[in-house]
């Protein structure tokens, strides 16, 4: 089955405890404080895999993890950094963030690993904070969580042309006999379910990428039938190759046909609609009707289009608008590549407005919490008074004492901290 569109969950690993130890050394108070620092959490790292051409493996899995880093130990050895976690998607996987829906990164190039979750940093051992007033610091820093977010993946496909048009109207037919592509073909409509690439080659250092495009129909851009799952696929595309039925064999419009089509390409994105088009004019061998293709031809031409009379199915001025194509292909830039909207790891996916604590009152109970607090206070270690006067200091600094004071409190009223109660002292 196809697939080109999943939404997973991410999470990078948590950086590793730092270590609180001493050792034994003659005339240093108390063996001396020597606890290593944690490893630093892994990464989530995204690589573009040749091999791979839909997302189907993502609708089985879809939480993706990296390894946590180890803690320090004693004797200033420090913890071993996680491994990372590698995820290959399709080449033009473009991932976008869950919640915000703006692109975070257009995974394109083999070589090049694209980070999207960072491993948080392993926290400092007890060597740290060792002064020359607190000599046996009997506290350490843990380390830092991994970022984890919701991300969607769209694979868009990397191809220099896209064969647009109708049901049935020969984009499969012209797609296998121009590359060596084998897409199903049938005399009815939506037999190409899914896209399908092919390489036209016209000689040495001479070729380019094809995709045929499942059938488009009007109102494709709202959900209407299959087309509009796969207009992703032609966002890529420097050049459209308009495939159109003039035969009349069915009764339809070439005229209208080629409008609706447009139509959509308009609603969908308005940098489709401005996208270059060539007019194939296809199923010439078996014309019903001379006049509707007579005025057909007369007015595309009338609007500036290149047209070329073909038949697929016979090969008849096939050949002609591939090397035509190729000629255009030359003097337009290189196959789009998307552009993040924002920095994956800048000011935007930070919440300015997090202190990393909040302050509630339970049943007269001051109640602190939030990542940051719940980082400290895990780290302190209550039954020392040196690691117990580390946290007050930060609670200082980081102006939880004033906004106990803001709440209201008072001299002897209760503080919780986690599972932690004490009463007020200043």
């Amino acid at each position: 089955m196809f697939t080109d569109k999943a939404k997973i969950f991410i999470k990078a690993g948590n950086g590793g405890n730092g270590a609180i130890a001493f050792h034994r050394e003659k005339y240093v108070a108390a063996g001396g404080p020597d606890g290593g620092d944690g490893g630093k959490g892994g990464n989530i790292l995204f690589r573009a895999d040749d091999a791979l051409t839909t997302l189907m493996d993502f609708k089985y899995k879809r939480k993706y993890t990296a390894e946590n880093g180890q803690g320090g130990m004693g004797k200033h050895m420090n913890g071993k950094n996680g491994a990372d976690t590698v995820i290959k998607v399709p080449v033009g996987t473009v991932i976008r963030d869950a919640e915000s829906g703006k692109i975070l990164a257009d995974i394109c190039d083999t070589k090049k690993d694209v980070c999207l979750a960072k491993g948080g940093n392993g926290g400092w051992g007890n060597a740290h904070f060792a002064t020359p007033t607190r000599q046996t610091p009997n506290f350490a820093k843990n380390g830092q969580k991994g970022i984890e977010r919701e991300i969607i993946l769209e694979l868009k496909l990397l191809a220099d042309v896209g064969l647009l048009g109708f049901p049935n109207v020969g984009k499969s037919t012209l797609l296998s006999v121009t590359t060596k592509a084998a897409p199903k073909i049938a005399n009815y409509h939506f037999t190409t379910l899914v896209p399908n690439l092919g390489v036209v080659s016209l000689g040495e250092g001479m070729s380019f990428v094809l995709a045929d495009i499942p059938g488009i129909i009007e109102g494709a851009s709202e959900g209407a039938g299959l087309g509009h799952e796969f207009l992703r696929h032609i966002e890529r595309t420097r050049l459209l190759i308009h495939v159109v039925d003039v035969s009349g064999i069915e009764g339809r419009n070439p005229i209208s046909d080629f409008d609706i089509i447009n139509e959509e390409l308009k609603k969908y994105s308005l940098d489709l609609e401005n996208r270059p088009q060539i007019i194939a004019a296809n199923k010439t061998d078996i014309i019903t009707d001379e006049k509707m293709y007579e005025d057909f031809m007369a007015e595309m031409q009338k609007r500036g289009y290149k047209v070329f009379p073909i038949s697929a199915a016979s090969g008849k001025g096939v050949s002609e608008l591939m090397k035509f194509t190729m000629g255009e292909l030359s003097k337009l830039p290189p196959i789009k590549e998307f552009e993040p909207e924002t920095d994956l790891f800048e000011e935007e996916f930070i919440d300015k407005t997090d202190k990393g604590f909040e302050i509630s009152i339970e049943d007269g109970v001051y109640v602190i919490s939030g990542s940051w607090i719940n980082a400290v206070g895990s780290s302190v270690n209550f039954s020392d008074s040196e690691s117990l006067q580390f946290f007050q200091s930060a609670l200082k600094n980081r102006g939880v004492i004033d906004a106990l004071i803001e709440k209201g409190v008072k001299e002897g009223d209760t503080v919780r901290i986690g599972d932690l109660e004490f009463d007020f002292v200043w």
